[in-house]
């Protein structure tokens, strides 16, 4: 298992003639690079949860997500790395074809169990798992503080006072609380949700950010999902392409794409003013991809 690689991280300037037009820079903080596997900002979610395990002497880590969830497989690799044994509770009926996901999630030494669609959300041990009191437990996404604790070490991999809005994806909400915490008063947190009727989004964020985050300037904007998660249409696909040909930046149908879609909108929208120096967060997640047909991106 290659190891985590932080030198690998980048800050890439984009130079498009709309952003010369909107006078906004935007830049791309990629941490999806540190690793082919743990990428972007699943390690930081993972980092203080695996201390913790070990701390307790736990050598069994399970923890819940989707077929096709980042999460999930970002944990059996990092299983895999550092000595722990793997489980993944998972979203739904076990089918006839596991997704590449869980494929490879099992390939890194994940045991998985699937639970139906009306227990899942309860999110309770499988009673065929045993000895579960030996079990160090991580919530799905990475969601909680430690989660967020990670999340905040983000910017401390960019010369973030350079910036005047910090761009991510939102799923469990855990990496933007983690941007709000680490950013400067001066800044603004942009969120990109990527699941559809996610009202209740805001309060789980809320959850999650101390007294003094809270005076922090942030805002979700909930237009850009294309039909809820892991849902996508040929203009996000086109789009993805689109920007790896003029960018050379390779994104996920399922966060990044959207992210970026999202942002670039809201630029030629002026939703930002101009002379706004813009950040946008490259979570990782490529692995998403290969559930698409094939040919359907260019990368």
């Amino acid at each position: 298992m290659r190891p985590l690689s932080f030198e690998s991280i980048t800050v890439d300037e984009i130079d498009l003639p709309f952003l010369h037009e909107k006078k906004v820079s935007c830049a791309v903080l990629r941490i999806d690079k540190i690793h082919p596997v743990i990428s972007g900002n699943k390690w930081f979610k993972l980092k203080y949860y695996l201390e913790e395990a070990r701390s307790f002497d736990k050598k069994r880590i399970a923890t819940f997500g989707g077929a096709y969830s980042n999460h999930i497989i970002a944990t059996a690799a990092a299983g895999e790395l550092f000595n722990f044994q793997t489980i993944g509770v998972i979203r739904g009926e076990r089918s006839a074809t596991l997704s590449c996901t869980l494929k490879e999630a099992m390939g890194h030494g994940m045991n998985l169990f699937f639970v139906n669609r009306d227990q899942y959300p309860k999110k309770i041990m499988p009673p065929e798992i045993k000895d579960q009191e030996q079990i160090y437990l991580i919530n799905e996404g990475g969601y909680g503080l430690l989660g967020v604790k990670g999340a905040k070490e983000i910017l401390n991999h960019c010369q973030k006072e350079n910036y005047s809005h910090i761009a991510c994806a939102v799923g469990t909400s855990t990496m933007m609380a983690g941007l709000i915490a680490g950013s400067l008063p001066s800044q603004e947190i942009i969120g990109i949700p990527v699941l559809k009727n996610s009202a209740d989004l805001k309060k789980t964020l809320l959850e999650l950010l101390s007294p003094e985050a809270k005076t922090k300037k942030f805002g979700m904007i909930h237009d850009y999902h294309f039909g809820g998660y892991a849902r996508c249409t040929p203009e996000l696909i086109n789009f993805m392409n689109d920007l790896y040909q003029t960018t050379g930046i390779p994104t996920d149908f399922v966060y990044t794409g959207k992210l970026f879609f999202g942002i670039f909108a809201l630029i030629r929208n002026n939703f930002f003013p101009a002379g706004s120096r813009l950040l946008v967060v490259h979570s990782g997640g490529l692995q998403g991809n290969r559930s698409l047909p094939g040919g359907s991106l260019i990368f």
